[in-house]
């Protein structure tokens, strides 16, 4: 009796902030660390640009940042990550005003623990500073609006212009537009396919064009002018020149585990939508979301990444469906029954596993490891 009082009033809502906290610094943090050292593939992903040999895939972005630096002086190391923390800082920001006044539970706050979800960031240091947090603000915000019944008309059309630009920055965004499609049905609880076209055509039409008319990330020139302009990466994107298919072939052993970690995450998502109304629908087009990412799983060998930004969407998605709540610390009080049991038996497995970016799909290198075990390996190795 004693045990079931004090579970009930484990407030779920300060969990959730201290996760949003303890993530935002950690991610901020490790961000500035890879920019300061020009790391190869957070830090110069930002720096492709369009100078060196014309149009191509992710180059707005370099160009852009090429254009501040000639304005300001300034190293190009603080201005990407000025933009990161910008990005980065928006998007806690907005996802903790999109929940702050709904009712928490258990089996929401488990979504946060998912090895793939905000937990996945403390797991994979290389998931910090990537451009899809580009698209986790353009989603938290859109989210948000709908929540507040503030999307008008104007601004879905702003939502498509800035769909545009982060397929010029990162052609992941293509990837992942449908969930744009599937927060307003949501929001609505209707299909309306006409209102979607335009999202898809904000994300196809740069896409086709890349696919057209653009150029290699590095066309010769690109180390040599980011060394003009002071930075240094001696591996990285501007290095890659490995066949990612063959590479997958290769490392098959390792790329059947993320078969495992999939399965783990689909029954963890099957289990939340249990409790949802309208989630037949729901599961169907959340299910062809991640088909229409399938592509990516061929062409790129980040297939954890992958399952990262999707899990993370649906977390920020699924915060349509909570329940209004009276006050920023509301949240359901924790009950002991079958559900609780199986949370917390989903919330102990995500914690002690872990999916890399790409190579090893599952391991148990989880966040109980790395808190308990690998200090006690590195004191020992000292």
């Amino acid at each position: 009796m004693r045990f079931e009082k004090i579970l009930s009033r484990f407030n779920i809502k300060i969990c959730i902030y201290l996760l949003i906290a303890v993530t935002a610094l950690y991610t901020l943090v490790f961000t500035l660390i890879y920019n300061l050292k020009d790391d190869g593939y957070i830090l110069a992903d930002w720096l492709i640009n369009y100078q060196d040999g014309g149009f191509k895939r992710r180059g707005l972005s370099g160009s852009f940042f090429f254009i501040l630096q000639d304005m300001t002086g300034l190293r190009l190391n603080y201005l990407v990550y000025f933009f990161q923390l910008a990005i980065i800082s928006s998007f806690f920001w907005y996802y903790t005003k999109l929940i702050r006044y709904k009712r928490t539970d258990l089996l929401y706050l488990s979504l946060l623990l998912s090895s793939i979800g905000f937990v996945g960031l403390l797991n994979t240091v290389t998931y910090v500073g990537k451009k899809e947090f580009i698209v986790f603000l353009m989603f938290t915000v859109f989210v948000y609006l709908l929540d507040h019944q503030r999307l008008s008309e104007k601004k879905e059309y702003l939502f498509c212009f800035f769909l545009l630009i982060s397929t010029l920055l990162h052609e992941v965004t293509v990837f992942f537009v449908p969930y744009f499609a599937i927060a307003l049905y949501l929001n609505t609880g209707k299909l309306e396919y006409r209102r979607y076209i335009k999202y898809f055509l904000a994300v196809g039409i740069p896409a086709i064009a890349i696919f057209m008319f653009g150029k290699n990330v590095n066309e010769g020139q690109s180390l040599k002018i980011l060394s003009e302009r002071g930075v240094h990466p001696v591996y990285g994107i501007f290095y890659w020149n490995i066949n990612e298919r063959d590479y997958i072939i290769q490392h098959s052993k390792e790329y059947i585990l993320y078969g495992v970690s999939l399965i783990i995450s689909a029954f963890h998502l099957a289990y939340y939508l249990k409790f949802l109304t309208g989630r037949k629908l729901l599961s169907i087009l959340l299910i062809g979301a991640f088909l229409f990412s399938l592509p990516l799983f061929y062409l790129a060998i980040d297939w954890g990444r992958w399952m990262y930004i999707h899990m993370m969407l649906m977390i920020i998605l699924f915060g349509l469906s909570l329940r209004n709540g009276q006050s920023v610390w509301d949240y359901q009080p924790v009950t002991i029954n079958s559900t609780f049991y199986i949370t917390s038996g989903i919330i102990v497995l995500s914690l002690l596993y872990r999916v890399e970016m790409s190579g090893k799909g599952f391991t148990w290198e989880g966040l109980l490891y790395r808190i308990f075990v690998a200090p006690v390996e590195l004191l020992n190795k000292m």
